[in-house]
């Protein structure tokens, strides 16, 4: 029996080194055009803050049309002046792709890419003061995550990932682009023909997407019923009710959803939104784990209603910070926590709101009925609270016989 575990073992091993060597990195797009395309199964290609520009990108679309067998690709293409035109071709290079089934598109910067950067600039120029390498990079990240992508370019862009039928894995990155309402639902039409995606990862942070792109987004990714692992960055799109409404009855569609993590954060979502979309997340019964960001809108007091249906969620961080919440909001989230009787960790951000004594009293009350609670963080910073309420809140928490860890920040 030892010797026949040794020999599968052995087997898993072999096969994970050969899937680690088909991995090919490029740094450089002309060594990435001048390799043999058609072999490629697995690519990382990094690019960001390279210039390679619009014609660049066009020829790195038409460079990616030709790796027939590719599978797997993380592609990084942050800061590099990338034009409609040029998202539209490599939209079309994407398309062919068919056999994609992990796909990491980042038109941002990642903070790895940006520390690599400043590495180069201090090794390359050794002539160059470490504070005038600091100001480049600080330059170059004024508008981090920018390329020049619109609604034209999206929509080349969102019809070529469309064809990609066989994604189990997707992340896109396009964080502060202009992709617009018609961009978001560009998008949402072209994924909802990836019906077999699982693991979907959308940063699309300050894109002015607005009510009816988050309505059209919605509307195509319904179709994408397998999904279990989701994440999505809608902040500042001016997002308002209406918006929140129709992603909150998207998520009906999403039974099988176990990880959701979801940030709103500066939108105008008040408390008919903020209600709605969590009436939404109370029908995927499968949570486990929730980060929902609605810090700085103004959900009020019972826009949390709705998440106590989520009875299997044991990992849940909820940042509600300036939104108007008084002590009336903060005994609708008492009741709701009470409700999610299997929550083992909980993050609870509440600060800038018009929270008094009665309020924190009942919030303590409330936190110590959650009997299965390990792991809890409470933020209450810039309240109405005096400090001696601040301790009996503090103390009544610590009664818990099974928190393990509490931190609870000062006002």
């Amino acid at each position: 029996m030892t010797d026949y575990l040794s020999q599968i073992l052995t087997i898993f091993l072999k096969r994970n080194k050969q899937m680690i060597q088909q991995i090919n990195y490029f740094k450089d797009l002309e060594k990435f055009l001048n390799s043999s395309l058609q072999s490629h199964q697995a690519l990382h290609i990094t690019l960001s803050l390279n210039q390679i520009g619009a014609e660049g990108a066009s020829v790195l679309g038409l460079g990616l049309g030709k790796c027939i067998d590719l599978s797997n690709l993380q592609l990084y293409l942050g800061q590099n002046q990338i034009s409609d035109q040029s998202s539209l071709d490599l939209g079309s290079g994407l398309e062919k792709c068919t056999n994609f089934s992990n796909l990491k598109l980042y038109f941002s910067i990642r903070l790895y890419e940006l520390l690599g950067a400043f590495k180069d600039i201090c090794g390359k120029k050794k002539s160059r003061s470490i504070q005038e390498s600091k100001m480049l990079i600080y330059k170059g990240d004024t508008q981090i995550g920018k390329n020049q992508i619109g609604a034209e370019g999206a929509l080349g862009l969102f019809s070529g990932l469309g064809k990609c039928t066989n994604l189990s894995n997707l992340t896109l990155d396009l964080h502060q682009n202009q992709i617009g309402a018609e961009g978001a639902s560009a998008l949402g039409f072209g994924l909802g023909n990836c019906t077999n995606l699982q693991n979907l990862k959308l940063y699309l942070g300050s894109n002015q997407i607005g009510d009816e792109g988050i309505q059209g987004l919605g509307s195509g990714l319904a179709k994408c019923t397998n999904l279990s692992n989701l994440t999505f960055n809608f902040s500042e799109n001016q997002i308002g009710d209406k918006g929140a409404l129709g992603l909150g009855f998207v998520f009906n569609k999403w039974t099988n959803l176990s990880i959701l993590t979801l940030y709103l954060h500066q939108n105008q979502i008040g408390t008919e939104g903020a209600s709605g979309l969590c009436s939404g997340l109370g029908k995927c019964t499968n949570l486990s784990d929730l980060t929902l960001d609605l810090n700085n809108n103004q959900t009020g007091a019972l826009g949390s209603f709705g998440l106590e249906k989520c009875t299997n969620l044991q990992n849940l961080t909820l940042l509600l910070g300036n939104n108007q919440i008084d002590d009336e909001g903060t005994s609708v989230i008492g009741f709701v926590l009470v409700k999610c009787t299997n929550i083992q960790n909980l993050t609870l951000h509440l600060h800038y709101n018009q929270i008094n004594d009665e309020g924190s009293s009942n919030l303590g009350c409330s936190l110590l009925k959650c009997t299965n609670m390990l792991n809890l963080t409470l933020n209450l910073y810039q309240n109405e609270i005096n400090k001696k309420q601040q301790l009996k809140v503090k103390n009544k928490i610590l009664k818990s016989q099974r928190l393990v860890a509490f931190k609870f920040n000062q006002w």
